[in-house]
């Protein structure tokens, strides 16, 4: 049976990097964010304020169509970043922030919440926690130009309502503290997380529909 594995975490958590291991080893498609094509990315970096609602609607569209898209497909899917990251997580901050107008900010919770009736939780979410040095350094390693602008109170607040946002989620949940592990390169920690993950695939894929 296929399933939906979403994987959750900060900017620079190592999202994309666990996707692209998962997918090699359980030979599951994998579904990236594709920061290359967006057309907004480096603008909102630059000025957060005027395009904060832009991004956060693109991103909104492409992930409810990366879900339909799992949805109908037949094969399990990882997917870097969930769909509910973005209505919990980012565009809140950007309101509390001061840089989404409240006008705005309503506007979009009105399209998530229309999409959301229409949404199934991943059978599988996977948050990988990092602590903000861990988040920096890897941020910089990659040396994507549009993310130099990116300030450490943003960064700092992210963590803050990912942890709030991950107290309250009551789907199938698996957490890793990546601040422990190199999963990046490091065959031993990707065995780890291979196992866990494994273990309870093992569970998921043995539960029966209702």
């Amino acid at each position: 049976m296929a399933k939906h594995i979403a994987i959750a975490g900060n900017i620079g958590a190592g999202k994309t990097t666990l996707a692209k291991l998962l997918s090699t080893h359980f030979d599951w498609e994998v579904q990236l964010e594709d920061m290359n094509d967006n057309p907004y990315i480096s603008d909102f970096y630059e000025d957060m304020q005027r395009w904060s609602f832009n991004l956060q609607v693109y991103f909104l569209t492409q992930r409810w169509n990366g879900i339909k898209a799992i949805r109908k497909g037949k094969r399990t899917v990882v997917q870097d970043r969930s769909i509910y990251e973005d209505a919990h997580i980012f565009a809140p901050n950007l309101h509390a922030m001061g840089l989404m107008s409240t006008r705005d900010f309503e506007n979009y919770t009105d399209l998530f919440d229309s999409i959301s009736e229409q949404v199934q939780q991943p059978d599988l979410l996977i948050y990988l926690r990092t602590g903000i040095p861990k988040l920096v350094n890897q941020i910089q390693m990659r040396g994507r130009d549009y993310e130099d602008a990116i300030r450490l109170d943003y960064l700092k607040r992210l963590n803050e309502r990912y942890e709030a946002w991950i107290n309250t989620y009551e789907g199938e949940l698996l957490i890793f503290n990546t601040d422990d592990l190199e999963f990046a390169d490091n065959p031993d920690d990707q065995n780890k997380i291979i196992s866990q993950i494994d273990s309870v695939m093992n569970g998921l894929f043995s539960k029966k529909k209702a």
